[in-house]
């Protein structure tokens, strides 16, 4: 029945996933310009939210199977897998958090009638700049030839040879793994390149009277900030592909459901954590700006420390 009609499905998929797309665009600006955060980040968050019930039953199954089957995984298996949960999301939120704070000085300054006068600041660059855009640019590439090699190598029979090639392209694959590795890094610098313009950051700082001491103005600035971020975007990229490759590496080298292995790492890691963080620090600036204490560093509860502390009238 289906195949009778197989263009008539065709579009109804179609019409579907694009109304189903832009609906929950229009819910994302919606939260966006009405509640607090990226509304289409939130959207993705709660989409990944969504699979730990199915995470939890796959992990379930690792030690606790149905039916009276024998156990895959030991007990040694699961405190490993805490330990490793730990680590990572530590590891993500201090990198996610990190910074390298370049000194400013800003020397005294006239305008009109007006002087203003000299000050300290920093620059920060962070040290992953590039986010989680990296993986998502080196999934999507390399999803491309593996999918044409093995159409290819399926349908001709002359040219098979690029079925093997589809293989050792196939996710968890080792040829895999370096070429994943390999674009990580690239496109980490990559998207670095093209986002942060150290050109008009350093004529900024010569227009408005600032340095970096021990740094002449102009073009000397310009290549110190170029040195300095090439430096730390390649630890940033390191620590992109080492939380890329430990889902895969758990899936396939460990025998991890993949449900599971998936909030040890990759994108659904990342974006989880970044959109929480992000989520934070801007219900942090509402509290600060309606006169409440924060929460995020010493901030003070109210009666019995149960809540924000109320510090004037609004």
């Amino acid at each position: 029945m289906l195949y009778d009609k197989i263009w008539w499905y065709r579009i109804q998929t179609v019409l579907i996933l694009t109304t189903g797309t832009l609906l929950l665009m229009w819910l994302g600006e919606q939260i966006t310009e009405r509640g607090i955060g990226n509304g289409i980040s939130l959207v993705i968050t709660i989409g990944i939210l969504a699979r730990l019930p199915m995470a939890a039953q796959s992990l379930k199954d690792m030690f606790f199977p149905a039916g009276g089957d024998s156990k895959f995984h030991l007990l040694g298996t699961g405190a490993m897998l805490v330990g490793l949960l730990i680590i990572v999301v530590a590891g993500v939120i201090a990198v996610t958090q990190a910074q390298r704070k370049i000194p400013v000085q800003y020397a005294q300054r006239a305008v009109g009638r007006k002087v203003y006068s000299g000050g300290t600041s920093f620059l920060p660059l962070r040290l992953n700049f590039a986010g989680v855009m990296p993986i998502i640019f080196a999934q999507a590439i390399l999803m491309v030839p593996q999918k044409g090699f093995q159409f290819l190598g399926s349908g001709y029979p002359k040219l098979k040879f690029l079925k093997t090639i589809s293989n050792s392209l196939s996710e968890g694959a080792l040829m895999y793994l370096i070429v994943y590795t390999l674009m990580i890094l690239f496109f980490s610098y990559f998207w670095t390149a093209t986002q942060f313009n150290e050109l008009q950051i350093a004529d900024d700082l010569k227009k408005n009277g600032g340095y970096i001491p021990g740094v002449r103005p102009g073009q000397a600035t310009s290549n110190f900030l170029h040195h300095a971020m090439s430096r730390i975007t390649l630890a940033g990229a390191v620590f992109l592909t080492v939380i890329a490759v430990i889902p895969i590496i758990l899936a396939r080298q460990m025998n991890i459901p993949y449900p599971v292995a998936t909030f040890f790492g990759g994108t659904s890691m990342l974006i989880l954590v970044g959109v929480l963080l992000d989520t934070m620090r801007q219900m942090e600036s509402h509290l600060v700006m309606r006169n409440y204490d924060g929460f995020l560093k010493g901030g003070r509860g109210g009666r019995g420390g149960s809540g924000p502390r109320l510090k004037g009238r609004i």
